[in-house]
Protein backbone atom coordinates (compact mmCIF):
# COMPACT_ATOMS: atom_id res chain seq x y z
CA UNK A 1 0.00 0.00 0.00
CA UNK A 2 1.86 3.08 -0.77
CA UNK A 3 1.27 6.67 0.89
CA UNK A 4 -1.01 7.56 -1.79
CA UNK A 5 -3.57 5.32 -1.35
CA UNK A 6 -3.88 5.97 2.53
CA UNK A 7 -6.07 8.68 3.33
CA UNK A 8 -3.98 11.56 5.17
CA UNK A 9 -6.68 12.04 8.11
CA UNK A 10 -6.97 8.03 9.07
CA UNK A 11 -5.65 6.48 12.62
CA UNK A 12 -2.76 4.01 12.73
CA UNK A 13 -1.98 1.68 15.60
CA UNK A 14 1.83 0.67 16.10
CA UNK A 15 1.57 -1.61 18.97
CA UNK A 16 4.19 -3.27 20.87
CA UNK A 17 6.12 -3.28 23.62
CA UNK A 18 8.93 -1.32 23.48
CA UNK A 19 11.07 -2.35 26.13
CA UNK A 20 13.32 -0.44 25.44
CA UNK A 21 12.41 1.90 22.44
CA UNK A 22 15.26 1.25 19.82
CA UNK A 23 16.05 3.81 17.52
CA UNK A 24 14.59 1.43 14.83
CA UNK A 25 10.94 2.21 16.85
CA UNK A 26 11.28 5.81 16.38
CA UNK A 27 12.23 5.27 12.92
CA UNK A 28 9.17 3.59 11.77
CA UNK A 29 6.95 5.97 14.34
CA UNK A 30 8.09 9.28 12.53
CA UNK A 31 7.89 7.91 9.11
CA UNK A 32 4.40 6.71 9.86
CA UNK A 33 3.53 10.10 11.44
CA UNK A 34 4.05 11.41 7.68
CA UNK A 35 1.92 9.09 6.36
CA UNK A 36 -1.13 9.00 8.84
CA UNK A 37 -3.30 11.85 10.12
CA UNK A 38 -3.15 10.45 13.66
CA UNK A 39 -0.42 7.87 14.93
CA UNK A 40 -1.58 5.97 18.63
CA UNK A 41 1.59 4.62 19.66
CA UNK A 42 -0.03 2.12 21.49
CA UNK A 43 1.98 -0.28 24.42
CA UNK A 44 0.89 -3.83 24.98
CA UNK A 45 0.42 -5.12 28.26
CA UNK A 46 1.30 -8.99 27.71
CA UNK A 47 1.48 -10.87 30.59
CA UNK A 48 3.67 -13.76 28.95
CA UNK A 49 6.60 -11.67 28.80
CA UNK A 50 7.80 -11.62 32.46
CA UNK A 51 10.10 -9.88 33.94
CA UNK A 52 10.58 -6.44 31.88
CA UNK A 53 13.44 -3.82 32.31
CA UNK A 54 10.60 -1.22 32.61
CA UNK A 55 7.14 -0.77 34.03
CA UNK A 56 4.51 0.75 31.66
CA UNK A 57 4.76 3.49 33.62
CA UNK A 58 8.43 3.97 32.33
CA UNK A 59 7.52 3.15 28.84
CA UNK A 60 5.27 5.60 28.16
CA UNK A 61 7.07 8.31 30.09
CA UNK A 62 10.21 7.52 27.81
CA UNK A 63 7.67 7.34 24.29
CA UNK A 64 6.04 10.20 25.38
CA UNK A 65 9.20 12.10 25.43
CA UNK A 66 10.84 10.34 22.42
CA UNK A 67 7.58 11.39 20.42
CA UNK A 68 7.01 14.77 21.66
CA UNK A 69 8.04 16.25 18.33
CA UNK A 70 5.65 14.73 16.39
CA UNK A 71 2.11 16.66 17.04
CA UNK A 72 -0.01 13.86 15.30
CA UNK A 73 1.69 11.29 17.39
CA UNK A 74 -0.35 9.97 21.11
CA UNK A 75 1.11 7.14 23.16
CA UNK A 76 -1.45 4.88 24.70
CA UNK A 77 -1.45 1.26 26.37
CA UNK A 78 -4.03 -1.62 26.30
CA UNK A 79 -4.35 -5.04 27.75
CA UNK A 80 -6.10 -7.73 25.77
CA UNK A 81 -6.71 -8.55 22.20
CA UNK A 82 -5.34 -5.71 19.48
CA UNK A 83 -8.38 -6.30 17.40
CA UNK A 84 -10.62 -4.99 20.41
CA UNK A 85 -8.24 -2.27 20.89
CA UNK A 86 -8.18 -1.45 17.34
CA UNK A 87 -12.28 -1.02 17.69
CA UNK A 88 -12.12 0.59 20.31
CA UNK A 89 -9.59 3.40 18.72
CA UNK A 90 -11.60 3.10 15.46
CA UNK A 91 -8.44 2.51 13.86
CA UNK A 92 -8.04 2.30 9.96
CA UNK A 93 -4.91 0.19 10.17
CA UNK A 94 -1.56 -1.62 12.00
CA UNK A 95 1.81 -0.73 11.47
CA UNK A 96 4.29 -2.73 12.11
CA UNK A 97 8.84 -2.69 11.91
CA UNK A 98 9.78 -5.08 9.83
CA UNK A 99 13.93 -6.02 10.40
CA UNK A 100 14.48 -9.03 8.57
CA UNK A 101 12.46 -11.73 6.52
CA UNK A 102 12.26 -13.71 9.71
CA UNK A 103 10.30 -10.61 11.08
CA UNK A 104 8.10 -10.95 8.02
CA UNK A 105 7.52 -15.17 8.66
CA UNK A 106 6.71 -14.39 12.38
CA UNK A 107 4.09 -11.20 11.53
CA UNK A 108 2.39 -12.48 8.67
CA UNK A 109 0.21 -15.06 10.89
CA UNK A 110 -0.63 -12.16 13.31
CA UNK A 111 -1.39 -9.64 10.42
CA UNK A 112 -4.06 -12.17 8.84
CA UNK A 113 -5.60 -12.98 12.66
CA UNK A 114 -5.92 -9.13 12.79
CA UNK A 115 -7.85 -8.83 9.72
CA UNK A 116 -10.04 -11.76 10.48
CA UNK A 117 -11.23 -10.13 14.08
CA UNK A 118 -10.88 -6.92 13.19
CA UNK A 119 -11.20 -6.11 9.62
CA UNK A 120 -7.91 -3.93 9.69
CA UNK A 121 -5.14 -4.38 7.66
CA UNK A 122 -1.13 -4.49 8.44
CA UNK A 123 1.17 -1.84 6.75
CA UNK A 124 4.78 -3.22 7.23
CA UNK A 125 7.55 -0.50 7.42
CA UNK A 126 10.93 -1.87 6.38
CA UNK A 127 13.62 -0.83 8.96
CA UNK A 128 16.19 1.77 8.07
CA UNK A 129 19.59 -0.70 6.87
CA UNK A 130 21.00 1.04 9.61
CA UNK A 131 18.67 -0.58 12.59
CA UNK A 132 18.30 -4.05 10.87
CA UNK A 133 20.12 -5.89 13.70
CA UNK A 134 18.36 -3.69 16.30
CA UNK A 135 16.36 -5.14 18.89
CA UNK A 136 14.95 -4.14 22.64
CA UNK A 137 16.34 -7.78 23.75
CA UNK A 138 19.93 -7.04 22.00
CA UNK A 139 20.31 -3.50 23.20
CA UNK A 140 19.01 -4.78 26.81
CA UNK A 141 21.95 -7.37 27.04
CA UNK A 142 24.75 -5.31 25.24
CA UNK A 143 23.97 -2.87 28.11
CA UNK A 144 23.89 -5.01 30.98
CA UNK A 145 27.27 -6.46 29.73
CA UNK A 146 28.43 -3.11 30.09
CA UNK A 147 28.32 -1.68 26.13
CA UNK A 148 27.90 1.23 24.22
CA UNK A 149 23.90 1.49 23.57
CA UNK A 150 24.08 5.45 22.38
CA UNK A 151 23.62 4.73 18.90
CA UNK A 152 20.79 2.52 19.41
CA UNK A 153 18.41 4.27 21.78
CA UNK A 154 16.92 7.67 21.56
CA UNK A 155 18.45 10.02 24.57
CA UNK A 156 15.52 9.54 26.89
CA UNK A 157 15.78 5.84 26.77
CA UNK A 158 19.50 5.81 27.74
CA UNK A 159 19.00 8.08 30.47
CA UNK A 160 16.27 5.88 32.06
CA UNK A 161 18.19 2.77 31.41
CA UNK A 162 21.44 4.36 33.05
CA UNK A 163 19.84 5.23 36.28
CA UNK A 164 18.02 2.01 36.12
CA UNK A 165 21.47 0.23 35.58
CA UNK A 166 22.50 2.37 38.91
CA UNK A 167 19.44 1.38 40.87
CA UNK A 168 19.76 -2.25 40.16
CA UNK A 169 23.77 -1.42 41.11
CA UNK A 170 23.05 -0.11 44.52
CA UNK A 171 20.93 -2.56 45.73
Amino acid sequence: MSSDSVPHGSRAIYPGSFDPLTNGHLDVIERAAGVFGELIVAIVVNPQKRNPMFTLDDREKMLARCVAHLPNVRVSHFRGLLADYLKAQQADVIVKGLRVVSDFESEMSTALMNRSLSNVDTLFLMSDAKYSFVSSSLVKEVFFLGGDVAPFVPAPVLETMTLKRTALKGK
